[in-house]
């Protein structure tokens, strides 16, 4: 076989076997108590209000993979639930921050506040609630 071929199908299959991203975990302040899984789903989409949830970036590949492990949904039903939220008012959406770093750091400093990173991000100044499988 021509090594330009085999360059090709290499990486045919390396663009189509799934990498797995790494785990995301659910964080909170580490005096805070740990949740569940529906207690996380509840606050994310506004059916708690017993903690303050902080977002990723909508447009990160964590949100999106957050979404869907946590609730269930993906981006588009999320952001239909929302508007339908806003729209009664009957809530504020999570606030987002643009990395893994930023929602640390904030979660860090309240008590009431959860997020979700990346698994290897997580040092003492946090602790994890609830890992997203």
């Amino acid at each position: 076989m021509k090594s330009s071929t085999l360059g090709a199908l290499t990486l045919a299959i390396y663009l189509i076997t799934p990498v797995r991203a790494e785990e995301i975990v659910v964080i909170v302040n580490p005096a805070a108590a740990p949740i569940s899984k529906q207690q996380l789903a509840d606050l994310y989409l506004a059916k708690s209000s017993s903690l303050i949830p902080i977002d990723q970036a909508a447009n990160s590949a964590m949100y999106v993979e957050f979404y869907k492990k946590a609730t269930g949904r993906d981006t588009a039903q999320v952001r239909a639930i929302w508007s339908r939220i806003l729209f009664t008012g009957l809530g504020i959406p999570p606030k987002q921050l643009p990395n893994s770093a930023a929602v640390k750091k904030a979660v860090a400093a309240n008590p009431k506040a959860v997020g979700y990173i990346e698994k290897s991000a997580v040092d003492a100044s946090v602790k994890v609630a609830l890992p997203l499988d």
